[in-house]
């Protein structure tokens, strides 16, 4: 059997080896987890609410140790790692409990045509799960699908990313000590050939974490087997920073977003709109953090290295066709990108049709544009192919309010960057080029579940609407029984 390096990207030093499993492990994987799926689903929610707590317990018992091994494998800051824990724990926790007010059977209207029936739908388990992990949040992003999929009364196949391998199996291991009865979780590991054969597997459904090029590979994998997917992809976030914002903190949280991870996060800020009348301030505030944030691979750096080894040319061409397109670099330039690591870079004056603008860049870079109004700062926010997160700052939240449902994101946090992931209830995820599908809250376990509808007849109606032996008259009834309910306006 084959097999590859887990690597960290800060020293090159090998963190673990793994397998590399093929279509026949993936296939035997999928297929013990069908057994599985039916002893999970009838445990019911009370029996999965109990597992899962436990599980949720044992990360937490070592939310410490999983820190320092996401450190190691991914590169990213331990007490970053500790929050990306938590986070994932208040998820986990959130779907336990969750699920059967979301899910359970509920009694519906069944209208004037349906009035002698009584009608009632219930979300069921899908079977089998494949879920395809991103290495930028080995454990939040993940748990988002697995915890839901899990709590909706799936069995759950992991594939997590050949970059973070060692912290997704930490995960499948901790399930496992808290629920031994039966493979209810189970991993495969591998490189794209095995989470393109975990595509192919026959799942009842795949969650997708990753690039949108990525993305759409998998969407076409699953379409051979007309496998249903979950996409959430890409992003260049931006955030719009108006006259009235308190400009100190909007930038203070802007910075982190575009420097906290590297850079390295699907939902960090990307872009910012400033209106003209703040942005030399917000500017010069950007700069005075820039020049305390260190990259590098000591305790006390405030951002690692980048995981991947490719992105760091990825971040310079960006940096490079900003200076080219007649942007200029107020804090770093091309000189930051030292592989693997690459300090907090602020780009001024970039055209919006930049590269550096288009694309998604995934590293520590900020491109900042002045504008002449909220209006014009969302007609650029909106612009691009991009509409996964977004910020919003201004000390009137009512117009905050009104400029984040002008914003074409699938999230958006006011006053604050990213904070809408730690909230357990909301949704997750995009529009356009950034994916579909929801993870988190109810419609993240709806996402996992199926809705079976059901109509019983309580009693004959006189006028046998679904029959041969209905008459023209009874026809004509029923359309002036229909008109009297529903031809009033109101």
């Amino acid at each position: 059997m084959s097999t590859f390096d887990s690597l960290n990207p800060a020293t090159g030093a090998v963190v673990a080896t793994f397998p590399v499993d093929d279509d026949g492990a993936v296939a035997a994987a999928v297929d013990r987890a069908r057994e599985a799926a039916a002893w999970w689903d009838g445990l019911g929610f009370d029996g999965r609410l109990r597992r899962l707590l436990a599980f949720k317990h044992a990360v937490v018992a070592g939310l410490d140790e999983l820190a320092r091994l996401m450190r190691e494998e991914t590169g990213k800051p331990v007490d970053d790692s500790r929050l990306e824990v938590m986070a994932a724990v208040e998820h986990i926790d959130w779907a336990a409990r969750n699920a059967q007010r979301v899910l359970r059977k509920r009694s519906v209207r069944p209208g004037v045509l349906g009035a002698n029936l009584a009608a009632s739908v219930e979300y069921q388990p899908l079977g089998v799960v494949g879920v395809i992990g991103p290495w930028n949040y080995p454990v939040f992003t993940p748990m988002g699908s697995i915890a839901y999929a899990l709590a909706a009364g799936n069995a759950v196949v992991f594939k997590p990313s050949e970059y973070s391998t060692a912290v997704g199996s930490w995960l499948v291991e901790a399930f496992h000590r808290a629920v031994p009865e039966l493979p209810v979780l189970q991993l495969v590991t591998g490189l794209g050939a095995t989470g393109s054969a975990l595509c192919r597997s026959g799942v009842s459904k795949l969650a997708f974490t990753g690039s949108t090029a990525t993305g759409k590979k998998v969407m076409a994998a699953c379409a051979e087997t007309l496998t249903p997917v979950v996409i959430e992809a890409g992003g260049k976030d931006a955030a719009i920073i108006a006259a009235d914002a308190d400009v100190r903190a909007a930038a203070q949280d802007v910075a982190f977003g575009a420097w906290g991870n590297a850079g390295q996060t699907c939902i960090g800020m990307e872009r910012a709109y400033v209106e003209a009348p703040v942005y030399d301030e917000f500017v010069a505030e950007l700069r005075r953090i820039a020049g305390t944030v260190t990259a590098g691979p000591g305790d006390a750096d405030r951002i690692g290295p980048l995981t991947m080894p490719s992105q760091p040319s990825t971040v310079l061409r960006h940096i490079q066709a900003a200076l080219a397109d007649g942007g200029r670099a107020v804090a770093g330039g091309e000189e930051s990108v030292a592989p693997p690591f690459v300090k907090p870079v602020i780009l001024l004056d970039v055209p919006e049709d930049s590269e550096a603008v288009r694309e998604e860049t995934f590293g520590p870079t900020l491109t900042v544009t002045r504008v002449g109004s909220v209006a014009e700062a969302v007609e650029k926010s909106n612009a691009g192919v991009y509409g996964l997160g977004s910020a919003v700052y201004s000390r009137d939240l009512g117009k905050a309010g009104a400029i984040a449902r002008r914003v074409r994101a699938g999230m958006t946090s006011i006053n604050s960057v990213m904070s809408f992931a730690l909230v357990p209830a909301l949704p997750f995820g995009g529009t356009g080029d950034s994916g579909f599908g929801r993870i988190h809250g109810a419609d993240g376990l709806r996402e996992f579940a199926r809705p079976h509808s059901v109509a019983r007849q309580r009693f004959p109606l006189p006028v046998p609407v679904l029959s041969f032996r209905r008459e023209a008259w009874q026809v004509r009834l029923m359309g002036r029984l229909v008109t009297l309910v529903h031809g009033r306006r109101r």
